[in-house]
């Protein structure tokens, strides 16, 4: 069974005004897809300014228990990631459980989104599976806001229902 796991990163993204006291909650479906060869996606979850700029990687799962780092060649497969910031970014943080199919929830805290402008931004959320398909879903949300917010979408291949709920 691939081990797969949760690194939380505090990449560089755009600062310009106080620190957020928002927190964020994302609720990923992950499908189970009726197809010969089954493998976990990797996952990518980040933030970056709605009118472009650096991201903020809040999360990657990968298979980094691997042998010799092996799982991290393939995190490139997160083509649009890759290309924004993934291939620089560095996977310092905490892991978590192996993502099966099935509902995921991400629990972004406060301290994760420090340094953040307030203003809008697009979530992105990105899966790749070896031996299937690859898929970017995206949501607008609002950083600073005084009430909370919760936007969804959906995904029509690797991806399934998305929720974010952002608290002040």
């Amino acid at each position: 069974m691939r081990k797969t796991s949760f690194i939380a990163m505090t990449g560089a993204a755009a600062v310009s005004s106080p620190a957020l006291a928002d927190s964020m909650a994302i609720d990923i479906t992950i499908p189970q897809l009726k197809v010969a060869e089954y493998h976990r996606p990797y996952v990518a979850v980040w933030l970056e300014p709605a009118s472009g700029g650096a991201i903020r990687t809040l999360a990657v799962w990968y298979d980094h228990d691997m042998r010799g780092g092996e799982g991290a060649k393939w995190l490139s497969d997160m083509r649009t990631w890759w290309r924004k910031g993934g291939r620089s970014a560095k996977l310092d943080g905490v892991t978590g459980a192996t993502k099966a199919p099935g509902p995921q929830k991400l629990t972004v805290p406060a301290s994760a989104l420090r340094g953040l402008a307030a203003g809008d931004y697009k979530l992105s959320i990105e899966a790749a599976r070896e031996v299937g398909g690859r898929e970017v879903v995206s949501v607008p949300v609002t950083l600073g806001s005084k009430s909370a917010t919760t936007k969804r979408t959906a995904g029509k291949s690797e991806l399934g229902a998305v929720a974010v709920s952002i608290k002040p």
